[in-house]
């Protein structure tokens, strides 16, 4: 009897065992999940870059500027970049004195800012052309620029001298300091007397002095009899280009080069710029930059 219990026993254990090693295993633990670190933008050479450009100067640069420096910064998150005007003079003399990352200048540099600064270093982002322009309510078919300066030194009072209405001019100008006064004076006044001596004419101290191009431009559309100079850039229908020799104002026509009356757009650096300002002024002469610098300019290509 013992035995039969034995055997019972026996066989009872030999099936919990076997049934133990054909019951599925339990499944293995779930890997710990890692969060992905966040993507950083590196630049060309692989650096990742970050930090502050301060930009100061032309005030003509300054809203191309603002619109490069807003794509430049969607590009890299961790760089800010801030943007004064003040005119060219103020530009070139941040950057020689090293209160700005970068200078701009809408006009040549004068031998006299070289030799102050001579480390200064000029890049040439775009040129940009300077027209005459009206208040909408005159009508003038076209001016020469002998014309234009005996309007602006104050010899020709009336527009009805060079083929207007009989009304008299009322002149808009840049202040002194300013790069598109400077590129007007460069371009239109300046000429060479019957002795072959090169002349420049003052503006007329009656003109109605402007801080920027876009007070220019509401003074005139605003202000009937009205005559000034604008920026390419700052050309709208709230006012009239004036053609200048028959040539109407456009880029168009600088490329083609019937229209001989623009000037370069220039940043500086007082000397060897930093890796940031480098990777900016990189950026604004590659494909997407000067893309951008075509919608109102000419690009340096």
């Amino acid at each position: 009897m013992f035995k039969k219990y034995f055997i019972v026993i026996a066989l009872l254990a030999i099936a919990a065992m076997m049934s133990a090693a054909c019951a599925p295993s339990a499944p293995p633990a779930e890997p710990e999940t890692v969060s992905p670190v966040e993507d950083v933008v590196l630049d060309d050479e692989g650096i990742a870059l970050s930090g502050q450009l301060q930009i100061a100067g032309s005030t003509t640069i300054q809203p191309l500027a603002e619109v490069l420096g807003e794509a430049f910064m969607d590009m890299y998150e961790e760089v800010s970049i801030d943007i004064q005007g003040g005119g060219s003079s103020v530009g070139v003399t941040a950057a020689g004195e090293g209160t700005a990352d970068i200078g701009m200048s809408s006009r040549e540099i004068k031998e006299s800012e070289i030799e102050t600064f001579p480390e200064l270093q000029v890049i040439t982002i775009a040129f940009d052309g300077i027209a005459i322009v009206i208040n909408p309510g005159v009508e003038i078919s076209t001016l020469t620029k002998t014309e234009a300066r005996a309007i602006f030194n104050g010899s020709i009072t009336n527009f009805s001298e060079v083929g207007g209405p009989d009304i008299p001019i009322t002149v808009v100008s840049r202040e002194e300091g300013s790069g598109t006064r400077a590129a007007f004076e460069e371009l239109f006044m300046r000429y060479k007397n019957d002795a072959g001596e090169k002349v420049t004419d003052l503006i007329v101290d009656s003109a109605l002095l402007q801080q920027s191009n876009g007070q220019v431009r509401t003074v005139i559309a605003e202000t009937p009899n009205t005559i000034g100079y604008l920026s390419f850039g700052f050309l709208d229908n709230s006012i009239s280009g004036v053609p200048i020799d028959s040539i109407e104002p456009t880029v168009e026509n600088v490329k083609n080069g019937t229209y001989s009356i623009f000037r370069p757009l220039n940043m500086e650096t007082g000397g060897e710029p930093s890796e940031l300002a480098q990777a900016f002024l990189d950026y604004i002469l590659s494909a997407d930059g000067q893309a951008i610098i075509a919608e109102d300019y000419i690009t340096v290509d």
